[in-house]
């Protein structure tokens, strides 16, 4: 009998730690994950060239202006506002980053920095005139997309910018030596051991449910493969390229401001309940401006990325962009209502989206298909959100 007791106690703890495991997981993003798998299955039958390593490249690639963009609208939508102009900004700050390097001849380094700052100033009067003004986000933003494209029209005279500077060009079309891709991924795999371990020891420290062992052996082995995967890939063409390591570091930079900062956690408040964080105290307008602020950098961040990718700025450059980031954020979980959402969502997100355009180009389709693709994808997670919402709310 007391065999039987203890059996029974060791198949309810593994039960609640397998509870404990699924209720912390982002169903949103595994869901994602899944669809990634089914997009690149279904397109590498469809398609022979899809799956080689060198369109899994350039799709990675392609896929790092929207990621750069997405991480920058997460806490912008969690916070409860909306940036429509990211997609100009994009525009304008690549048509300033091309008249520094080709027109001015500037050093990369002084362009960089130039264009980071003209990003950050423009993200800072948005994020003034939403916060200290009182106007709307969608208001400012959109008047910022018409006048930031206006913009670059005018000082780009409406033509198309070369770049010589074989240095800036560097920024989107390099590729990192492949034993520095092996070298990334013995520390990504160290880093997820220790992650977990530190995660556990806290957890127990503070006397909070842990899940069993065999159970984040599981993950971090999935996790690990993954990351071997992908650099055995990338490896197998040219390298990692050099806006992905933008985009790796951009996402555990962000991560960490969201979850263990203060900022971060002021931010979500916010978005969850603007009145509740009113009342705890909490500088709601500089922290709404300063997410502007970061909304700002970002895309001046993918403005030198695509500029250096494409070699030139042009007057239609990031244009759409905006959609895409805020579709991709929703797509990787981020609700539009405010208050929750995570990066690495978001970055699953723009893999859909880049997978999508990707796959479609390579089979010929007509762009209309594109867009009517992302746009029912867009839908359908907007509606997944409310759903999960009401059931949550027992509705």
């Amino acid at each position: 009998m007391q065999a039987k007791i203890e059996t029974n106690e060791n198949t309810i703890s593994k039960g609640n730690a397998l509870k404990h495991l699924l209720g912390k997981m982002d169903v949103r993003a595994y869901t994602m994950v899944a669809a990634v798998i089914l997009i690149w299955l279904l397109f590498g039958m469809l398609n022979d060239t899809f799956l080689t390593a060198r369109n899994l490249s350039n799709l990675f690639t392609q896929m790092s202006v929207t990621a750069i963009l997405a991480i920058g609208m997460v806490l912008v939508i969690v916070s409860g506002h909306i940036d429509l102009s990211v997609g100009s900004l994009v525009g304008l700050t690549g048509g300033v980053a091309a008249i520094m390097s080709n027109w001015m001849g500037m050093p990369t380094s002084a362009v960089i920095l130039g264009t980071l700052i003209v990003g950050l100033l423009l993200g800072m009067l948005q994020g003034w005139l939403v916060a200290y003004q009182a106007i709307p986000a969608f208001i400012v933003t959109l008047g910022g997309m018409m006048a930031f494209r206006g913009a670059l029209m005018g000082i780009t005279k409406s033509t198309t910018i070369s770049i010589s500077d074989p240095s800036f060009a560097l920024l989107g079309n390099a590729y990192f030596a492949k034993g520095f891709g092996l070298i990334m991924a013995a520390i990504a795999i160290a880093f997820l051991i220790y992650s977990m371990w530190t995660n556990r020891k806290s957890r127990q420290k503070y006397g909070f449910e842990i899940p069993s062992f065999s159970l984040d052996i599981g993950k971090l082995v999935f996790f690990s493969l993954l990351i071997i995967v992908f650099v055995l890939v990338m490896n197998s063409y040219k390298g990692i390229p050099f806006p992905i390591i933008f985009v790796i570091l951009l996402a555990i930079l962000f991560t960490f401001l969201a979850k263990k900062t203060r900022f971060g956690r002021h931010v979500y408040a916010i978005g969850g309940n603007v009145d509740a964080a009113r009342l705890s105290g909490i500088n709601i307008r500089w922290k709404t401006m300063m997410v502007f602020v970061l909304s700002g950098l970002l895309a001046s961040i993918a403005a030198l990325v695509l500029t250096s990718r494409l070699s030139s700025a042009t007057i239609t450059a990031g244009q759409m962009y905006e959609l895409d980031a805020i579709a991709a954020c929703v797509i990787g979980g981020t609700s539009l209502i405010g208050g929750s959402g995570t990066i690495v969502g978001a970055i699953i997100g723009a893999l859909v989206m880049t997978s999508l355009d990707n796959g479609m180009s390579l089979m010929g389709l007509e762009s209309f298909w594109q867009y009517v693709a992302k746009g029912t994808i867009l839908v359908f997670a907007v509606w997944l959100d409310i759903t999960s919402r009401r059931k949550k709310a027992g509705k």
